[in-house]
């Protein structure tokens, strides 16, 4: 046989996932599948990425929640600050991740020499856009937890192996780490990409809340600028959509706004306050319960984690009578929370990101970019306090300095993303310490705990890969 299929590499012959629209769309639908869950080659070892796993660990990481079953598979050691480079949440997150976004650079190298003449370059554009976004948040996720902030040495310090080009065969692919800065300009360049060429709404809620949309792309990119301190960016990007006054509902696209009550966002999925969330339509979707936002943050027998009785459910200024606190209950005589409620098979739709999250972005950039207790951040601070507390109106006068201010937008973002994987991130990015919680102490921002190691399989795979210091 002068020409024999080959065993390490997909045939052509058999596999043409871009031969037909409707084939095209099953792989974007895919690339959705594949950064919301995804297993490991050890089938013992479920990874969900953005279904649960990812926010689990960024919480977990942080002070409010203690962990009860010390168990090494469910984040035990990502709680404890004692993850090594062999820890199933450092390797298994690492090989999900990039999994997702070889198969995002497998689909924009497809698109490129054969998918777009087939659905048209408008659509085609649709769906590379799509595939830019996807690769960006898992690159920034990538960031957040294996390397150094962007504040340390202003992105110098090594970052991720940057790869952007589709692996579907057995080669040699060492590839040495990217700086911070760069991994960032590329998420940037990729979002940007993704504003310019993504739709500015779908037909229906759902379709609006599951994939991308140009008020996805900006409110992620609000998040990125965030992230890197960099204010002035994150106000030009919010400005796009947000108003500079009450209620504050995107000027554009997708009308996204607070709803009603905080309940509100989590008992129906698909409302405009739900930017970007991960769906489980039926149990075929759901992750297993080694993954699940409810088995570890909602009391359900034997929950992972219980609430710190002296994290942010101790502040004495977060009210009792604020709606936020119906959340906050007892099971089995641990704290929980009750955003996410559904025993198995889990379909609790999993957040990625929430319209009050841009709002407080945006407010913690007019006041650490004016340096001033501004009009606007006081105003944007009230519209997501104001709707849990009727109770409490906050006013220029509320605040002796700038500072004072901006601690309010960080304890606001505290309470109103508890469970959802905000916490740590908001620490890291700012330098701040991670307080001690139970047994474990606090972490400085010089302390290599501070961040994850590398994954001991890539440093074996990758010969031009070097471990965190």
């Amino acid at each position: 046989m002068l020409t024999p299929v080959s065993q390490t590499q997909v045939s052509d012959q058999d596999y043409q996932p871009f031969t037909t629209s409707a084939r095209i769309n099953s792989q974007v639908l895919g690339l959705y599948a594949s950064i919301r869950q995804s297993t490991t080659s050890n089938a013992t070892t479920y990874n969900s990425i953005f279904g649960g796993r990812y926010q689990i660990y960024n919480d977990v990481k942080a002070d409010n929640w203690l962990n009860y079953t010390a168990n090494s598979v469910t984040a035990y050691q990502t709680w404890n600050e004692t993850v090594t480079s062999t820890a199933s949440e450092v390797e298994g997150l690492w090989t999900a991740e990039y999994r997702t976004i070889n198969s995002c650079n497998l689909f924009i190298d497809g698109m490129a020499a054969k998918g777009t003449s087939v659905v048209g370059s408008t659509q085609g554009a649709y769906y590379v856009a799509e595939a830019k976004f996807l690769r960006a948040l898992a690159y920034y996720s990538l960031l957040q937890l294996y390397c150094r902030p962007y504040w340390d040495g202003n992105g110098s310090q090594p970052g991720l192996p940057l790869r952007l080009t589709g692996n579907s065969s057995y080669n040699n692919y060492d590839l040495a780490r990217s700086t911070v800065a760069q991994v960032y300009t590329q998420i940037i360049s990729d979002l940007q990409a993704a504003e310019t060429g993504l739709p500015t709404n779908y037909a229906d809620a759902a379709t609006n809340t599951t994939r991308a949309h140009k008020n996805t792309a900006i409110a992620l990119l609000t998040r990125v600028y965030l992230t890197m301190q960099k204010w002035t960016d994150v106000i030009n990007e919010a400005n796009k959509i947000v108003p500079v006054s009450a209620p504050f509902t995107a000027s554009s696209g997708v009308a996204n706004t607070l709803q009603a009550t905080p309940a509100a966002a989590f008992t129906s999925y698909t409302t405009t306050e739900s930017v970007f969330s991960m769906p489980f339509v039926n149990a075929t979707e759901t992750p297993g319960s080694q993954s699940a936002l409810a088995d570890y943050f909602g009391g359900l027998g034997s929950t992972e984690f219980y609430l710190n009785p002296n994290g942010v459910i101790a502040d004495a200024n977060w009210k009792t009578s604020d709606l936020r606190r119906g959340f906050v209950a007892t099971k089995s005589g641990r704290g929980c929370i009750t955003k996410f409620p559904t025993v198995s098979p889990y379909t609790d739709w999993a957040p990625v990101m929430r319209w009050p999250e841009v709002l407080l972005s945006l407010a913690e950039a007019r006041a650490r970019s004016t340096q001033s207790v501004d009009v606007q951040a006081v105003a944007l601070l009230n519209a997501v306090r104001h709707r849990a507390d009727a109770s409490t109106t906050y006013t220029t006068a509320s605040f002796d300095t700038y500072i004072d201010l901006v601690n309010a937008i960080l304890q606001e973002r505290n309470i109103e993303f508890l469970g959802e994987g905000l916490r740590n991130i908001d620490l890291v990015r700012l330098g701040l310490t991670i307080p001690a919680k139970g047994t474990v102490p606090a972490i400085t921002s010089s302390d290599p705990r501070y961040i994850w190691p590398i994954p001991n399989s890539e440093l074996l795979y990758n010969k031009l890969m070097t471990s965190n210091p």
